[in-house]
């Protein structure tokens, strides 16, 4: 009997499947896409309706012919490729080109376990043609904006640059955050607090001044501030209001796409690329010892917080043996997707739920375990009983003043029990009565200002982007790995800044290409995707819509974009031009502006000296692959002192 060939993206994912599948199925992987639209070309054919012409990637033309081989003798070739749209096209390529006698057949899973794959090899489909359209159109989407506006940014600010559909739009939310907060000018606040106590106790706490003649107030300066110190002094303390209620506090849902993402940055540190790779390990499949490969996790990509009902019933059964019948709730706990969301799809869930992370650490890297452990106990809380509070608001007049004091007692720590949304502090307060009159021990004033806006960190720019519907979550990771790459931006302390570079290029964008660089219409273009996919529009019809304005745009830019260079206070000593800012590999560097004519160019200097004796030389700054930035030596190699940090107060010229 003929074993059948099964074709999947990755080499772990092959060993995993290969496991379940037995000796009866050759499984073999495409290693992702094997044809994509060429490098030399744009690969649209404008004129016969945005037909593209893909091509073999050349890494991938032995891959190809091995397959071929492979499948020549083949009556049945599965296609198990990825559950998504990128997945669904790399399926259908490959049919295309495998082509021969054999009959091809797509088969689903959203996690790699027996009972999962088996399930989905007895029920074979077809290729979804509507998720192949949807990203044929945002494959050509993507290549009309870059191919064509990529060549005008060369031309007029330097070689090496590219502009995105999405990820202009992306860079654009990280210019924008920075100039406001450039822009913003703090404004002074005082606040007033007073140390009391009982009459008849020793413990002091502290109330907050909340209201002025029972409204909200603002206390702008000091000298006001001293003198509602001196009118609340002559008052007596006394309590006028208590009120104590319960709070619940539900779990949170399982994890989609982007709130792991969130999350792992927060509680991890992880950035959203790092993180995607860790989960795609996850889910491929893990050695387990004499278990061989298994997949940990459900598939990774998705935007659905659907649960299938026997995970949940595994989970219950679970918390019921290990934390007992209070920490489970009568009924299991459902979530609501958003809209767009697909509900063929789950959420990021264990594929085992008993099988806890300790049992497996052994064979987990220290951040697969991480990940893992955030995943398994984030998908077992949400499945847990809420947590409930006593929470204890004691209202204190003062005169015309009022303070208030607030205190909290854990009853039952619920789902909290295994997944700490915070860390928590209890603040009990003793027993109060109304009318009590108070101590006041002190008052204490104190000065604030109000903060600008936060930059975006990996976890709030993805939660950004999805509240504007900016792409998707599965093109969030790449989406930030290059705009990092591309030097737009660079991370200080996990956070986002813009560079000249990405400031630039983002002012010339919004200037020639308003409607490219408009977040309400980058939203739109991706419901018209989903659109695509759930076969209510046709795809060319989507590329209509925007080619026309766009070659509009793209004509006027070609005739009016000027060049634009970012000089700086220094002179080429060569020739005597003024000396101008580009971006190489490894980060910044000054330039004279006469190139090619002059090719003088040097370091980009802090004008901080080495700090190792008898050096001499100078602190450069350096980028690291991630995106940071670091501090060499001039001198390097002969001197190897680096430093993420100037050893002096100067700072580099964007911090």
């Amino acid at each position: 009997m003929s074993k059948s060939l099964v074709i999947v993206e990755s080499p772990a994912k092959a060993k995993t499947i290969n496991k379940i599948l037995g000796d009866d199925f050759v499984v073999e992987s495409s290693m992702g896409h094997i044809v994509d639209l060429p490098q030399k070309s744009m690969g649209v054919d404008l004129k016969d309706n945005f037909k593209p012409e893909y091509e073999v990637i050349a890494k991938k033309k032995k891959i190809l012919s091995q397959l071929k081989k492979q499948a020549k003798d083949k009556k049945r070739i599965y296609l198990a490729t990825d559950p998504d749209r990128e997945g669904e096209a790399i399926g259908w390529h490959l049919k295309e080109k495998i082509g021969g006698k054999g009959e091809f057949l797509r088969v689903v899973f959203h996690e790699i376990t027996k009972e999962a794959v088996l399930d989905a090899f007895k029920n074979p489909k077809g290729i979804d043609a509507n998720k192949v359209n949807a990203q044929t159109a945002r494959r050509i989407l993507d290549r009309l904006v870059g191919y064509l506006l990529s060549p005008l940014l060369w031309k007029n600010v330097g070689s090496r640059l590219s502009a995105g559909r999405v990820q202009s739009v992306v860079l654009r939310l990280i210019v924008e955050r920075e100039k406001a907060i450039k822009a913003f000018i703090p404004e002074e606040y005082w606040q007033i607090e007073a140390k009391l106590k009982k009459k008849d106790k020793k413990l002091i706490f502290t109330a907050n001044l909340e209201k002025i003649d029972k409204n909200k107030f603002e206390i702008k300066t000091e000298e006001v501030a001293h003198q509602f110190l001196g009118e609340i002094k002559q008052n007596k303390f006394i309590v006028s209001d208590i009120q104590e209620r319960q709070i619940k506090r539900n779990p949170l849902p399982p994890f989609i796409t982007s709130t792991l993402q969130q999350e792992a940055f927060n509680k991890l540190k992880f950035t959203a690329n790092k993180t995607m790779m860790i989960a795609q390990a996850l889910y491929e499949g893990i050695e387990l010892g004499k278990e061989g490969p298994v997949g940990l996790i459900t598939y990774m990509r998705t935007d659905s917080v659907r649960v299938a009902e026997s995970a949940i019933q595994e989970a219950r059964d679970f918390i019921l043996e290990n934390f007992g019948k209070d920490y489970l709730p009568e009924t299991p706990n459902f979530y609501k997707s958003k809209k767009s969301a697909q509900e063929a799809h789950e959420a990021i869930r264990p594929t085992l739920s008993k099988r806890k992370p300790d049992s497996i650490k052994e064979f987990l890297t220290p951040e697969q375990f991480k990940l893992y452990e955030l995943i398994w106990k984030r998908f077992l809380s949400s499945q847990m009983a809420q947590e409930k509070i006593l929470s204890t608001k004691i209202q204190i007049e003062a005169g015309r003043f009022t303070f208030g004091v607030t205190g909290s007692k854990l009853i039952f720590e619920g789902f909290m029990a295994l997944y700490k949304t915070e860390e928590e502090k209890e603040s009990q307060l003793p027993p109060f009565s109304l009318k009590e009159e108070l101590d006041l021990i002190e008052l204490i004033p104190s000065q604030h200002f109000t903060k600008p806006p936060p930059r975006f960190s990996d976890a709030s720019l993805v939660k950004a982007l999805e509240e504007d519907g900016i792409g998707r979550p599965s093109t969030y990771a790449p989406i930030i790995s290059n705009i990092v790459a591309r030097h737009y931006v660079f991370r200080q302390r996990g956070y986002f800044i813009p560079s000249e570079l990405g400031v630039l290029i983002t002012e010339l964008l919004i200037q020639y290409f308003p409607k490219v660089m408009d977040i309400g219409f980058t939203a739109k273009m991706e419901e018209e995707l989903d659109k695509i996919e759930d076969g209510l529009i046709i795809w060319q019809d989507v590329l209509n819509e925007f080619y026309q304005p766009f070659q509009a745009d793209l004509s006027f830019a070609k005739e009016h974009m000027k060049k634009t260079q970012i000089f700086v206070d220094k002179t080429c000593p060569e020739c005597g031009k003024t000396l101008v800012i580009k971006w190489g590999r490894n980060g910044r560097f000054l330039s004279c502006s006469g190139f090619p004519a002059c090719r003088y160019a040097e370091s980009f200097l802090t004008g901080v000296k080495c700090p190792q004796t008898n050096c001499g030389g100078e602190l450069v700054e350096r980028r690291s692959k991630r995106g940071g930035i670091f501090f060499g030596c001039s001198n390097y190699p002969k001197c190897t002192f680096m430093t993420r940090n100037l050893p002096t107060e100067s700072k580099p010229a964007e911090a």
